[in-house]
């Protein structure tokens, strides 16, 4: 029997965060077998909506491991053109990630995948900068044990979290976005966390489900040579198949001079030496989400806890750009419910993860 809850999904994908037309050419693309329904309810709202052409792709996590465990510098360095060809006459691009294994690339080839992510990146950029984009996650027997949940309970989590009123929620992110664009320094300040920097002259940008579904939150990006401090993550966070937990770095005139984890120092360290721009920060977010609050070892879900930030080393996001470039974006996540403040121009605006001053009590959940 197929879910209702999975036509509503679609729904919002298709008519608000996509926007789909007549006459768009539209790839859904699927990480996983298991996001046949979601994909199959997606194709025939496009398809209904006038789509002139709706591309679909399923690609398996295995078989990926396969290539960068095996492949040659040769086959590496080549650059799929013909993929580039085809983004270039895509309108509409949706993903969908439905792994069963999120530890799939954990032993995988760190360095091939580090260089295929660099001779890839201009199709991910042109997928960004060119197509309305959405990305979502579909749900699996694999994420739900990543989640500590049942499935039953991990989809009723995941529509809950992505199945709501994104346009009233637009409208209460707006209080936060202007508060942001007048806004010259910001402290981060809780256990073992101590951040200061400037987001002067860079604005808010509202995440109210037009690019991730779930969405929500609020992000900018600190002035490029303006962080000063050290903060420690309380998220685990996996990255290019493996995982990290308890992450601290320490910054000094906006770069990363120090970066640890659990067990991990050496992983850690290679990614963030990438390129030059991994060891600066692309992005500061406030999450917003009233449906999520617990990690679920799966950023998507994570960057939105209500009472969180991330702090992101690498690229920048063209709406909001504070000059750094890298082939690394690696939201990491720090929880403030309980332990923690934000300071905008020493106003206190967020104590232990929920809302203090006066024009954003709204976002608080009821």
């Amino acid at each position: 029997m197929k879910d209702p809850r999975i036509t509503s999904w679609a729904e919002v994908l298709v008519n608000y965060s996509t926007e789909v037309k007549k006459g768009d050419v539209v790839l859904i693309s699927a990480a996983g077998l298991e996001a046949l329904p979601l994909v199959k309810e997606l194709y025939k709202l496009c398809i209904a909506k006038g789509a002139k052409y709706v591309e679909y792709d399923f690609s398996v996590p295995e078989i990926s491991r396969l290539f960068y465990n095996a492949a040659k510098k040769d086959q590496i360095s080549y650059f799929p053109q013909h993929k580039m060809d085809f983004m270039k006459s895509v309108d509409v691009y949706i993903a969908i990630g439905a792994a069963d294994n999120s530890m799939v690339m954990a032993q995988a080839n760190q360095k091939s995948m580090i260089e295929y992510a660099k001779v890839t990146r201009p199709i991910v950029d042109q997928r960004v900068k060119h197509t309305r984009w959405v990305i979502t996650r579909y749900p699996t027997h694999g994420g739900a044990q990543e989640a500590k949940m049942s499935l039953e309970e991990y989809e009723d989590y995941i529509f809950s979290a992505c199945c709501i009123d994104w346009k009233a929620e637009s409208k209460k992110q707006e209080k936060l976005k202007k508060l942001m664009d007048k806004t010259d320094k910001v402290r981060i300040k809780a256990s073992d966390t101590d951040l200061r920097f400037s987001i002067k002259g860079l604005p808010g940008i509202k995440c109210d489900g037009k690019f991730n579904i779930p969405d929500g939150e609020v992000f900018t990006a600190p002035v490029k040579n303006s962080v000063e401090g050290y903060i420690t993550y309380n998220c685990p966070t996996i990255y290019q198949g493996k995982e990290f937990n308890n992450i601290r770095l320490e910054f000094s005139k906006g770069k990363i001079v120090k970066a640890t984890s659990t067990g991990m120092d050496k992983e850690l360290n290679e990614i963030l030496d990438t390129d030059e721009g991994a060891r600066y920060i692309g992005e500061f977010a406030i999450g917003v989400n009233p449906g999520i609050n617990r990690p679920m070892r799966n950023i998507l879900f994570d960057e939105k806890i209500f009472g969180s930030i991330h702090f992101t080393p690498g690229q920048c996001y063209d709406e909001c750009d504070n000059s750094n470039k890298s082939a690394v974006h690696w939201d990491m996540v720090k929880i403030l419910k309980g332990d923690g403040e934000i300071w905008f121009d020493d106003i206190l605006i967020q104590k232990n993860g929920k809302f203090v001053h006066k024009e954003l009590l709204m976002l608080n959940p009821e």
